[in-house]
């Protein structure tokens, strides 16, 4: 069982991985509630510190709690922080954003990511989910996932009507022969990506490394000749992790 407003409050926590500054307002709409029950949980969260308003715009903002909690959280042995200098040494080379993601059930996580310096480029926001049936990295995630996940992300109730499962399920086996997935504006227009597994010790897939920009930058051929530099960097990235 679970306290109603303790998961309120958590859900008014939760609306800021997508945007910095919200209204009362606004996170009342995202999180379907009425704006005076709203307001005491905000109260609340602001006096505890874990929010900030701001006078001026009357918005909220992330509070110093938040920041406090963080400097506590483990480090030094996950894949976020150990693949940075690698996953930095990959957008050097190719110029474009790279980005690690984790499989959390039926979504992807971005758990890292390395923006490209291009004027032009794709931005990956880290902390961003997404679900696994578009996208290279999605894809590859969910091709080494269990048989009984695949099954139920086919029967989930938001899987996209555009997203034929049949083709799907010949792309994850497509993916496990070749090793590499790429997408072309499947989630965004203009977008292009390809992705391949990491491997950790234990000999298990443990996150998905990608890299993505403009498809005016990547066309097929490019992001076939790419997926073999993943492939090569994802093999040393795996012997850093479990």
């Amino acid at each position: 069982m679970t306290v109603r407003a303790v998961e309120r409050a958590l859900d008014i926590l939760l609306c800021f991985t997508q945007e910095s500054d919200l209204s009362l307002t606004e996170i009342a709409a995202k999180i379907s509630l009425h704006k005076s029950t709203v307001h005491r949980l905000l109260t609340t969260l602001e006096e505890k510190g874990f929010l900030l308003r701001n006078e001026a715009t009357d918005k909220y903002r992330l509070g110093i709690r938040i920041w406090e909690l963080s400097t506590h959280l483990p480090t030094l042995d996950e894949p976020a922080a150990l693949l940075l200098p690698a996953m930095e040494r990959l957008r050097d080379r190719l110029g474009e954003t790279v980005s690690l993601y984790l499989r959390d059930d039926l979504e992807r996580v971005r758990i890292q990511a390395v923006q490209s310096r291009q004027a032009i480029r794709r931005v990956a926001q880290i902390g961003a989910r997404l679900p696994l049936s578009v996208g290279a990295s999605s894809k590859v995630l969910a091709a080494y996932a269990p048989p009984e996940v695949q099954v139920r992300l086919l029967a989930d109730s938001s899987w996209p009507e555009a997203v034929d499962r049949s083709l799907y399920l010949e792309q994850l086996k497509e993916i496990t022969r070749c090793g590499y997935a790429t997408s072309f504006e499947e989630r965004e227009p203009g977008a292009a990506a390809v992705a391949v597994p990491i491997v950790g010790r234990s000999g298990k897939v443990v996150a998905a490394l990608s890299l993505s920009g403009p498809v005016s930058r990547l066309s097929r051929e490019t992001l076939e000749q790419y997926a073999a530099i993943l492939t090569e960097n994802a093999a040393e990235m795996g012997l850093m992790i479990d």
